[in-house]
């Protein structure tokens, strides 16, 4: 694996954001969690606050500390803002109110994020708005962090950003979200220090993103630390639009001249017959960020900045402001980004609006501290009492039919391991197996509850908890849903409703639909054979043998389909051979109930 400079694999993250707070005056962990607050959290009172986040190794997105400096703009337009001091991501006066930090590209958690949400909620914020990229696992932690937020009384909405102009016919997962978002941060945060309410803010980030586009261009790969490179690329060779993961781009081609580099780009960004372009007319202005993707040296970054003004100079656009540096990162990545905002006048006095994030131009400097004091964690939210009137099997029985799903999990595991590793990085096997030692620990401990409601919202909450990856959060999607759906009810038919609704909140985050090559073909085969529980003297036993049938014919069914949603999604469909893991894993579960 490529050299690092870390303690520890599994401590880089976390040691990176105790760095960051230890040096900058105007930051506080919050306790327990990879998160980065304002240390004047009583300021957000009555005001709405923002929150963010992603992945390690993007920094300085969204707390992480990167030098940058800006370009100044073309003669007769508004100069730059000017930086003379080191920056250090984007939660400030002005801009985002907290970060939620994940491992090294990976989504941050659930958990993470609901105690972020909890804790500007409780310091009086009138709203909370979570800017999320448009990634799967972002998309679904965040969105099941909000759910959780809405259910305890607080006022959260998302915007998800897509600013990719990559792919000239994006898939169902839509436009990725890179550099854009950054600018996004700053309207939004103008706009709420402004005092704006929620409603506006919305409205106006969402307009704003329409007009926004990025594109980038890489020399090499990076490696995650303790990893080889994520790909490989010839001497000679250089790709365009790949993602800040790594992820493929749309083509490969010979290292060109930056002049001729920064056409090509601009010219994919702005081609009408690419649906993903950024519409540029002769006399517009644009806000234009040239981003180091991480290993870019300074010197070649100026070079790359310098011929964008041109490039964009005989095209008649006018560069309103040019901000050059390393915003959004993909490690030690040598690469470079273009992104470009359509602004009018309103836009630019956001975007020049004073803040106080590090990471962004005119940040005063503070003095240096090896500790600084830790944000409380939050109160505890109350549980609401249950109301729940309706009886289910007993104790005894759904320990049984738990313990049967629990050893048909860790049988298949490494089956699912290896149908996993054609299509992703090969755990689906670990993910399912964490989750059925999950529930034994949770067994031992204490009896589970027999209400079906009290039980599906137990299992949501550990999944969540100790699961991990999308497959956790899908699980505690579709139970939190399908045990708010049997609230007061256990008769066969609520069953039937519960699937449905757990089905459909999974849809609404995850993206995927039936045919996607995903878990939830399993699922939706069986929940239209339990459609059959809602006739009256139903045998609900016929039933759940035709929907375990039904579960296992489109599990198998997989192996046709070509993914439309999720890591398979990236891979050609003549890689993929074998059913898909997570429907599978489905089609196993229902067939251990029933047993």
């Amino acid at each position: 694996a490529p050299k690092k400079l870390v303690n520890s694999v599994s401590g880089c993250a976390d040691d990176a954001l105790a760095g960051l707070v230890s040096c900058n005056p105007g930051l506080r962990l919050l306790q327990g969690h990879r998160v980065i607050l304002r240390d004047d959290l009583p300021a957000v009172r009555g005001r709405v606050a923002l929150l963010s986040g992603g992945g390690s190794g993007h920094e300085p997105a969204h707390a992480g500390e990167t030098p940058q400096f800006p370009l100044p703009a073309a003669p007769g337009t508004a100069t730059a803002p000017s930086s003379q001091s080191r920056s250090a991501g984007y939660v400030g006066k002005g801009m985002l109110t907290g970060a939620v930090a994940g491992a090294v590209f990976t989504s941050p958690s659930v958990g993470s994020v609901l105690a972020a949400i909890r804790v500007l909620a409780q310091a009086g914020a009138a709203g909370i708005l979570l800017i999320v990229k448009n990634y799967t696992g972002d998309r679904l932690n965040f969105g099941m962090a909000l759910e959780r937020a809405r259910s305890e009384g607080a006022d959260v909405r998302m915007v998800v950003v897509g600013d990719d102009c990559a792919f000239a016919a994006p898939g169902k997962a839509g436009r990725r979200g890179i550099c854009g978002t950054v600018l996004i941060h700053k309207v939004a945060g103008a706009l709420a220090e402004a005092g704006a309410g929620l409603d506006e803010i919305v409205e106006k980030v969402t307009a704003a993103s329409k007009a926004l586009g990025t594109l980038g261009l890489s020399l090499s790969p990076c490696s995650i630390p303790g990893s080889k490179p994520s790909f490989q690329l010839a001497e000679d060779e250089m790709e365009l639009g790949l993602g800040i993961h790594g992820e493929a781009g749309v083509r490969r081609m010979k290292v060109l001249p930056a002049d001729e580099a920064v056409e090509t780009m601009l010219k994919h960004m702005t081609d009408p017959s690419n649906a993903s372009h950024i519409s540029l007319t002769p006399g517009c202005s644009v806000v234009l960020m040239v981003n180091n993707l991480g290993g870019l040296s300074c010197l070649e970054l100026g070079i790359v900045a310098g011929a964008a003004v041109r490039r964009l100079e005989s095209r008649g656009i006018r560069i309103a402001r040019a901000l050059v540096g390393s915003f959004m990162t993909a490690l030690e990545m040598a690469g470079v980004s273009l992104t470009l905002m359509v602004v009018d006048e309103e836009l630019l006095r956001l975007i020049d609006a004073k803040t106080t994030a590090m990471a962004w131009p005119n940040v005063p400097a503070g003095p240096a501290a090896t500790r600084r004091e830790e944000v409380p964690a939050p109160m505890d939210v109350p549980g609401k009492p249950s109301d729940e009137t309706g009886t289910g099997p007993g104790a005894a029985q759904v320990e049984q039919v738990l313990e049967r799903v629990c050893s048909t999990l860790l049988d298949i595991q490494d089956k699912l391991n290896q149908l996993d590793r054609a299509a992703g990085d090969g755990d689906c096997g670990h993910t399912h197996a964490r989750a059925a030692h999950a529930i034994r620990e949770w067994m031992r401990s204490r009896p589970p509850p027999a209400a079906p409601s009290q039980l599906l919202s137990c299992l949501a909450d550990l999944l969540l908890e100790k699961m991990g990856g999308s497959s956790g959060v899908l699980y505690g999607l579709f139970l939190t849903a399908a045990a708010r759906s049997l609230r007061g009810r256990s008769d066969p038919a609520a069953w039937a409703d519960a699937v449905d609704s757990g089905i459909d909140a999974m849809q609404r985050y995850g993206g995927a639909a039936p045919g996607d090559r995903t878990m939830l073909d399993s699922l939706c085969a069986a929940a239209k054979a339990l459609h059959s529980l809602r006739a009256p003297g139903a045998d609900p036993l016929q039933v759940l043998e035709a929907a375990v049938q039904s579960a296992e014919v489109a599990a198998e069914a997989t192996k046709h389909m070509e993914a439309g949603a999720g890591r398979a999604s990236y891979i050609r469909s003549s890689r993929l051979e074998h059913p898909d893991p997570g429907a599978v894993a489905v089609a196993a579960v229902l067939g251990a109930v029933l047993e």
